[in-house]
């Protein structure tokens, strides 16, 4: 038997426990534009599934719902290659975030383009989940998710706060704008950090190019969003020792992160390859590890299903506005829209979760009450 037929054999077997089919009528099913997509799988694992999407050899009109069959069907588990086994191992060896290889991802991913990511997610700029509770729209969604933060942190006026890993400094600004607080927020992106000044001008809001292997000084509050993921899991507890020597005794941090339901030392290689290289979700192992003896777990807050919600919300907004964005070709796009249903669909598994935790120094005095 041809060797072609034998890989799309072995392809539609594995489809089969998340009733996907080969040139089905479902939403979910995958339509086939080149048979070579069958060995490329096989000889490139999820890499190869990958790149043969952003080659347009296969489609899907649902991606990501056919994403969430193959997530809960745990499809991938069976095309690891030895190129999967090796990128594994390399990276439990090596600190992939020492050094300079920290700042890879702020030049690849968050350095893609201020246009892109503009047409893409809300007016703030906010690249983290939105908290969908009784509101519609991206904007309400990441305006409520900036407020919850600031109350779980119980902001102030006259409090010095500190942002790691501040975006564009739509959290800082919000921060700075609705609570009286000083700001000081750090980021890896050059394009970010021109932005943010921007944006942020004429408030009491510092915002530096800096890693946070490097602070050093002291805080009332201390929040970061979105950036834990890519800080390595040979490096949680340095950074929780960062925290603790920044934080004031009688202050609060918040840790909003994605998580994992297994402990990992990497993420999925195509992910690793063209979005967020050097970059692992976290378990709550991981992290109950890296805070032992450090801080006291005053709130952990899951609201999974509502990054698949801002997920979609970022899909819809950026396909309406490919046509004013003539620098990114085709097979960007596609791979764009690859990462964002890919991510819908693990998240709608329940593969990954958004968690918000507050931790403290010493435990609250009076008990602490957390907001929702």
């Amino acid at each position: 038997m041809p060797r072609r037929s034998v890989y799309k054999r072995k392809v539609d077997s594995l489809l089969e426990y998340a009733d996907i089919h080969i040139g089905g009528d479902q939403p979910s099913d995958l339509q086939i534009h080149n048979p070579d997509t069958y060995a490329r799988i096989f000889g490139k694992g999820t890499i190869g599934f990958g790149e043969a999407y952003m080659d347009g050899w296969w489609d899907c009109e649902a991606l990501d719902e056919f994403f969430t069959r193959v997530v809960r069907a745990k499809i991938a588990n069976n095309i690891r290659t030895w190129h999967d086994k090796f990128f594994f191992l390399k990276a439990w060896l090596l600190n992939q975030q020492a050094g300079k290889r920290s700042f890879r991802v702020g030049k690849q991913h968050y350095d893609a383009g201020n246009d892109l990511y503009q047409r893409m997610l809300d007016q703030r700029m906010i690249y983290s989940c939105g908290y969908w509770r009784d509101v519609q729209t991206l904007d309400e969604a990441q305006q409520q998710k900036l407020d919850l933060i600031c109350r779980k942190l119980d902001l102030g006026p006259g409090m010095r706060v500190l942002d790691i890993g501040c975006g564009w400094g739509g959290a800082a600004k919000f921060a700075a704008e609705n609570y009286g607080v000083e700001v000081v927020g750090i980021t890896i992106s050059h394009q970010q950090l021109e932005f943010g000044n921007a944006t942020c001008a004429g408030l009491p809001v510092d915002l530096r190019m800096q890693d946070y292997k490097t602070l050093n000084e002291p805080f009332d509050r201390i929040f970061s969003v979105g950036m834990f993921e890519h800080v390595g899991f040979k490096n949680y507890r340095n950074f929780f020792e960062i925290v603790d020597r920044c934080l004031n005794d009688d202050g609060l941090f918040l840790l909003h992160t994605i998580g994992a339901n297994f402990s990992s030392v990497k993420s999925d290689p195509w992910f690793e390859k063209y979005i967020f290289p050097n970059s692992v979700t976290p378990s709550i192992k991981l992290i109950g590890g890296a805070i032992e003896n450090l801080f006291v777990i005053e709130d952990w807050h899951n609201f999974r299903s509502d990054y698949d919600q801002t997920l979609l919300a970022w899909y819809k907004n950026i396909n309406a506005k490919w046509h004013e964005l003539p620098a990114y070709d085709e097979r960007f796009q596609r791979m764009w829209n690859y990462y964002l249903m890919a991510s819908a669909g693990s998240f709608r598994a329940g593969n990954n979760q958004v968690w918000q935790i507050v931790l403290s120094k010493r435990g609250m005095k009076y008990g602490y009450e957390a907001p929702r």
